[in-house]
């Protein structure tokens, strides 16, 4: 009785934790970034800034994103489960009595263990293949963060490229209201034609709803940018600068790095190392483990012993079947391996060349942009001073400026977005900047 009080005093005991979804709401709604939790996660004396750079986004967003949560609670399964493909099996004991009618001793008494024995290695290859999984997991939360961390990037893009959409548009408008201006006074005065002036007028509304659907979206872009980060609202963003895309990196260079650091392509092959390991599991099971019984009787005032090993006797299977099945697991998981990889190399090749004819766009619409502001503005000034055109030509020149400015933002956002599919292939920032916090180590 006493070693039974002892093991159940040494056993775990149920704690309640039940779900409250009012509290989490609460939870969620109050989080900020004075949070102590994320200030020791992020270890940076500078926080929190002034106004969030890009990097700064990445950062609590890999400590607040309810998908690297998840992530992170299954890799404390996996490496739960370590513990329990380690766990030797534990001893058996069965114990019984009575009383007989023999005159000797009237005491029967009976105790029987059984200890169980296991071969062929199959606790280390158990543990082998659970760890394995563990790391598997481990490979998870990199590949969550890194998700996480393209959402933020999209966000990010979208609101930096719609608040300069605004303020493009807002020019546009600016310019368009001018020319409007110019030909009402020409109408006036009976110089000017009604349908000029009406189809100028079109133009004008057009570019204003434009105006006002680009700031509705700017609105929307920072909701999605702080869900994203996953908070609720969020304090000034910097946007001032984007991220660089004046070089071309090479499409080998590209390869290499993603071929090294994309987690799906790690995953795939610790997965296979687990597969292999469950395999050797099947195939050690073919031994079968062998059970120790001693036991002691006491009968009739007489004390015997004995001794009595057993074990499976592989008549009917040799466990052919869950080998196959392991077997072709693994066969299907290498499958997927290169399957994977070359997805991958196709990915990095697509991304790259979108990127180069984005860049290509970029800098033809730069040469467009500058050619009117630099070679035709300037010649239309002069032009205006010296009597030979008049106001009405220099505001189309104006507004031509403007759309061409547009027409150089869309093909930045084209850009902006291809770079973020380059990252994506490679699944990390290819841009420079300080190293972020392992995702893994949330407090």
């Amino acid at each position: 009785m006493a070693a039974t009080a002892l093991l159940m005093a040494s056993c775990v005991r149920y704690q309640p934790h039940p779900l409250d979804p009012p509290r989490s709401e609460q939870q969620f709604r109050a989080r900020s970034l004075s949070d102590p939790g994320l200030v020791a996660f992020l270890k940076r004396a500078d926080w929190p800034p002034a106004k969030l750079q890009l990097r700064d986004l990445y950062a609590i967003a890999l400590y607040y994103s309810p998908e690297l949560d998840v992530a992170r609670a299954h890799l404390r399964t996996t490496q739960a489960a370590i513990l329990t493909a380690n766990t030797r099996p534990n001893p058996t004991v069965s114990i019984g009595g009575g009383w007989t009618n023999a005159p000797e001793s009237p005491i029967v008494f009976h105790l029987d263990p059984t200890m169980t024995i296991e071969t062929g290695g199959k606790r280390a290859l158990r543990t082998l293949e659970a760890g394995k999984l563990a790391e598997a997991a481990r490979v998870e939360v990199d590949e969550a963060a890194w998700r996480v961390m393209s959402k933020v990037r999209t966000a990010w893009i979208d609101y930096a490229m719609g608040q300069r959409s605004v303020d493009v548009l807002n020019n546009e408008v600016t310019a368009r209201n001018e020319t409007i201006a110019i030909l009402e006074k020409r109408l006036s005065v009976g110089e000017g034609a009604r349908p000029e002036l009406e189809t100028a007028r079109a133009l004008q509304i057009g570019v204003q709803v434009e105006a006002r659907a680009a700031a509705t979206l700017v609105d929307e872009a920072l909701a999605n940018l702080a869900a994203a980060a996953g908070l609720v609202t969020l304090p000034a963003v910097d946007t001032s600068s984007l991220p660089e895309t004046g070089g071309e990196p090479p499409l080998g260079n590209i390869q290499k790095a993603g071929l090294l650091h994309r987690a799906d392509v790690r995953r795939s092959l610790i997965e296979y190392a687990a597969d292999e390991a469950a395999l050797q599991l099947e195939i050690a099971k073919q031994r079968p483990d062998i059970q120790f019984n001693p036991g002691y009787s006491f009968d009739e005032g007489h004390h015997k012993i004995s001794f009595s090993p057993g074990f499976e006797i592989p008549v009917f299977n040799r466990n052919r079947g869950p080998i196959a099945e392991a077997e072709a697991r693994r066969a299907e998981a290498e499958a997927k391996f290169n399957a994977l990889q070359a997805q991958a190399i196709g990915e990095m090749e697509t991304a790259l060349a979108r990127y180069k004819g984005a860049r290509a766009e970029v800098q033809e619409a730069e040469r467009t942009l500058s050619a009117i502001n630099n070679t035709r503005m300037a010649a239309m000034k002069r032009a205006v001073a010296a009597g030979e055109e008049d106001r009405l030509s220099l505001s189309g020149v104006r507004i031509e400026s403007a759309v061409a400015a547009r027409a150089r933002l869309e093909a930045e956002r084209r850009l902006q977005n291809a770079l973020g599919a380059l990252d994506d292939a490679v699944q990390q920032p290819l841009e420079p900047g300080a190293p972020l916090p392992d995702p893994e180590t949330k407090p």
